[in-house]
């Protein structure tokens, strides 16, 4: 066995209508100024009012309610600038993985001297940072417990932190906060932790773990058995609650088994077109696993995972079969949950595969992960099938 490193968050708390009863255990981590970041639209349907209502009892709250999706720089810095004035002893991101990204780099941000450009890529951002807690309000993103965060620069680029420092101190996950999930939102991130899950188990990096496969594995278990029950029947909380703590899993299982090109070809589509993440990953997903699968241990690993998902799959053939029906259904999945299954479908001209491909190539630290070498040829190949 190779040696490995495991990084998670270390506080979870999961639980029906855990977001307000735990604000006891939020305030003891954040203190008497709670810095809390979140999204317009949960703020105009008063998602986060019983916990402002909760924290505000002990503790000053300012909200910062300008993320939006595929955060930018300049939302960084404006978050970042508001809560210098504010002088927060802690920071609270809620919301969907957006919130939860600017949280992180914020708390990062006040708490130590580096500057933003200094702490881009992998291991380069050292702290100390403020204390943090993050509540998710979608199963897909798993940023609640990984050491990522995403923000989108000037010219549509995607760029990455990631470091142990910025996983927080405590994530809260209350499902009763993804029940009004529109339906859409609730495939496309279901979508997207599955990409995780599948991604993480498949991923060539040298930290590739027993750990991180066992979550993986029983992540896609609880996601391939409720994502259908909880896009077309919302409020059922089981069905929400296994797809949040499947989504936590899989974010644990990524957050130290690195995910590859689906990621990869995904941030383009997302960047330059401004389409949520988990739909872009959807889109591209099926396409990429046929890519890969001529490999034999992709192909291999792919079989094994197919009936976590489907369990009718006939498994009494061969593992090339199994591995094409398994990328088959996957493919048919987002048709089934009625959200966009091509590139054209979303409005993007065939001509874009171009200038994504080229800028896929630039997600070097995600592509080294694939189980197969992708280059420039190859990923505007995997856009024109997805087209």
């Amino acid at each position: 066995m190779s040696d490995f490193n495991f990084n998670t968050t270390p506080g979870i708390i999961f639980g029906k209508g855990v977001s307000t009863s735990s604000s006891d255990k939020i305030i003891d981590k954040l203190g008497d100024n709670i810095f809390l970041i979140t999204d317009a639209d949960l703020i105009k349907i008063g998602l986060n009012k019983s916990i402002i209502n909760e924290l505000s009892k002990s503790s000053s709250v300012e909200v910062f309610d300008d993320v939006e999706s595929d955060p930018s720089k300049k939302t960084l810095i404006k978050a970042l600038d508001r809560a210098k004035t504010f002088k927060p002893t802690g920071i609270l991101g809620f919301g969907g993985g957006s919130s939860m990204d600017i949280a992180k780099l914020v708390s990062l941000l006040i708490g130590t001297e580096q500057s933003i450009e200094n702490i881009w890529g992998v291991g380069n951002a050292k702290g100390p940072r403020l204390p943090l807690v993050l509540i998710p309000t979608t199963a897909g993103t798993g940023s609640e417990v990984t050491p990522i965060s995403i923000i989108t620069l000037e010219g549509d680029q995607k760029k990455g932190v990631s470091s142990p420092i910025i996983l927080p101190d405590l994530a809260v996950l209350d499902p009763e906060l993804t029940l009004n999930l529109p339906r859409d939102i609730t495939a496309a991130t279901g979508i997207d932790a599955m990409v995780h899950a599948i991604e993480s188990y498949t991923s060539i990096n040298k930290n590739n773990n027993p750990i991180s496969k066992l979550l993986a594995i029983e992540s896609l278990k609880l996601l391939g058995t409720s994502i259908e029950t909880a896009v077309f029947d919302g409020h059922n909380i089981e069905a929400r609650s296994n797809m949040l703590l499947g989504s936590m899993m899989a974010g644990q299982a990524f957050a130290n088994s690195p995910v590859s090109a689906v990621h990869a070809l995904a941030y383009p589509i997302g960047g330059i077109f401004h389409i949520p993440h988990g739909l872009s990953n959807s889109l591209i997903l099926p396409h990429v696993l046929k890519f890969n699968s001529i490999n034999p241990k992709a192909c291999e690993q792919y079989a094994f995972l197919a009936p976590l998902i489907f369990k009718d799959i006939n498994l009494k053939t061969n593992n090339q079969i199994i591995c094409n029906e398994f990328i088959e259904r996957l493919e048919n999945l987002s048709s089934l949950l009625n959200i966009p299954s091509k590139l054209r479908d979303i409005d993007i001209p065939k001509e874009a595969c171009a200038k994504m491909a080229k800028e896929s190539m630039k997600q070097t630290r995600l592509l080294v992960n694939n189980p197969r070498e992708v280059t420039e040829e190859d990923a505007f190949n995997i856009y024109n099938a997805a087209w």
